[in-house]
């Protein structure tokens, strides 16, 4: 007998279908905000969490499939929607001053508007609003990306490298004697000679 096949006529087959994703999951920052529109002044808290891709500046990235956060309030108010609160993401890169691996968080503080597309009133300045969903990946992205560091270090005190022979100081010292200042070669050659 096959797997598939029940043991006795009389019993059902029980096969496990994939459940198909969510809404939520395959769209984790869209929020329904049909209720919250209603009337001005009303407040609801989201915590969002989801993976956005292409998160990245140059000589740091959000490490391919590691999660972005929001933690947002939204407020309704007389034609649209505010949002305050924190982003937060990983990120990783290279260290300027010694070229080793960098990495930290980025936590933004934000608060932006959203409001309908089109219109006598539109607001230029605002993230659009679509019917009763509002997008908040626009705005995660864009506060992910304008907090990413723009000199990473792999850590605040790096010693960086020896400019003569590349020695990681964060290591050890080398044998190479401090560059002289260019201003005072004359001078050097005299004491030196």
């Amino acid at each position: 007998m096959g797997a598939d096949q029940p043991t006795h006529p009389s019993e059902p087959t029980h096969r496990s279908e994939p459940t198909p994703p969510t809404r939520r999951r395959s769209r984790p920052f869209v929020v329904q905000v049909a209720a919250l529109r209603k009337a001005a002044g009303t407040t609801r808290h989201e915590h969002r969490q989801g993976v956005i891709a292409d998160l990245a500046s140059i000589g740091v990235h959000v490490p391919e499939g590691d999660p972005v956060t929001a933690d947002i309030t939204l407020t309704s108010y007389p034609g649209g929607i505010t949002a305050e609160g924190t982003v937060a993401a990983p990120w990783v890169g290279e260290c300027r001053r010694c070229g080793g691996p960098a990495g930290g968080r980025v936590e933004a503080e934000v608060k932006e508007r959203f409001a309908p597309e089109g219109g006598s009133d539109r607001d230029e300045e605002a993230y659009p609003l679509t019917g009763d969903e509002l997008d908040l990946e626009p705005l995660v992205r864009d506060a992910v990306l304008l907090d990413l560091p723009l000199a990473p270090l792999c850590r605040p005190d790096c010693l960086g490298l020896c400019p003569q022979c590349g020695t990681n100081w964060n290591v050890g010292p080398c044998a190479c004697r401090p560059a002289g200042d260019p201003r005072w070669a004359a001078l050097d050659t005299l004491r030196d000679g």
